[in-house]
């Protein structure tokens, strides 16, 4: 069975794993301070502050931006609902807009006409690794006293012109979860961040305690807990030092889809970026309108040939937990035909370049 991800653990890796299990230090300790330092260095020396999940660092940059009750956080219709969830959670409205079909990238153009009084921060996507147009971003933010608050969970070794996603910017979340470019276990991290802001985001990653000089503790707010153990540290320390060559493999993978569907590819395939771009997910569209079966029965046929698929994203904003917003289907056509017609094909760098062919060959029969 061919699955549509599967995560590449090196025996170096698990025996790093085994030392720690051994040294008795199995919470927050030396290897979560590594990899904190590790992850600084490669995203150019800015601050990096690890979390037992994406989600966790993705609330945090948001409490440490002052998003709570009454504002107004833009952010696409098309993602996974931990994005929208976030915000929700911060007492904030999540003020959805449509993406582009092919990036799957925010439209800037309605991100610029849903700014309100009450819009304080803007929470981009970068779809499948796809980085968004970083300089409009960033000019509709300063233009407008916005803060920025990347989801950047697709994006680890990702660039903008030449500069990694996470090297540059406002507060900037990754993911490290096991379908991830690379994982330790569950985790994520926030790159950037004023020194006040740092100790906000600390405070909150562990129950709002702070401890004086003469080790008097104090709880300045109800904080939660979201500190990296050092088990998933040491999985994510020995990640980041193959994250290159792990892209370099998922960008092979992903040329070989075009090149395979360079002429009438039977399917929409998604928008080719360049070489920035780290393939996170190869999600091209299914021709629904032209198919003589469903989206479940075009995967059911792909499971029975040995391939495994999956589906990113349904549109956010038809879930229930957003109808409290006035949401509903119909207002964002791009974000609903994606969420329709979308299927994630096999993307991994334990891949071959044969592994695509299969694939091509399957879809391409099934198809037809």
């Amino acid at each position: 069975m061919l699955p549509f991800t599967r995560p590449t653990l090196d025996e170096a890796t698990i025996q790093g794993v085994v030392e720690v299990l051994r040294s008795g230090w199995l919470a927050t300790g030396p290897n979560a301070a590594a990899f904190e330092t590790a992850l600084s260095e490669y995203c150019g020396g800015r601050p990096a502050r690890v979390f037992t999940s994406a989600t966790e660092a993705l609330e945090i940059a948001l409490a440490a931006c002052g998003i709570g009750a009454g504002d107004e956080v833009i952010t696409p219709a098309l993602s996974f609902a931990a994005t929208a969830n976030v915000i929700v959670r911060r007492g904030a409205k999540p003020v959805f807009v449509d993406v582009h079909l092919d990036t799957r990238n925010l439209d800037f153009d309605q991100v610029e006409a849903a700014i309100t009084p009450r819009t304080g921060a803007i929470m981009p996507v970068h779809f499948a690794g796809l980085p968004v147009d970083m300089e409009r971003l960033y000019a509709l933010a300063e233009k407008h006293g916005l803060r920025v608050i990347e989801d950047a969970a697709h994006a680890i070794g990702s660039s903008w012109q030449g500069r990694r996603i996470g090297s540059f910017g406002d507060l900037v979340c990754f993911s490290f979860h096991p379908n991830k470019n690379i994982t330790s276990i569950e985790g994520g991290a926030i790159l950037g961040g004023s020194a006040d802001e740092l100790k906000t985001i600390e405070r909150h990653r562990f129950h709002g305690l702070v401890k004086s000089p003469d080790n008097y503790t104090d709880v300045l707010f109800a904080g939660g807990k979201a500190n990296m153990s050092d088990v998933a540290a040491r999985v994510g320390l020995g990640q980041l030092a193959q994250l290159e060559r792990f892209n370099d493999k998922r960008r092979q993978l992903a040329n070989r889809y075009f090149q395979r569907w360079s002429g009438n590819p039977p399917l929409r395939l998604p928008a080719r970026g360049d070489a920035g771009h780290s393939w996170h997910i190869f999600a091209p569209l299914l021709p629904l309108e032209r198919m003589r079966m469903t989206r479940v029965e075009f995967m059911e046929s792909m499971k029975e040939q040995g391939i495994g698929t999956g589906v990113h994203y349904p549109a956010l904003h038809p879930f229930t937990a957003y109808a409290q917003f006035g949401y509903r289907p119909g207002m964002f056509p791009n974000a609903e035909r994606i969420g329709r017609e979308t299927v994630t094909l096999p993307l991994f760098p334990g891949m071959e370049l044969a592994d695509v062919d299969r694939v091509v060959d399957a879809v391409t029969e099934t198809l037809r």
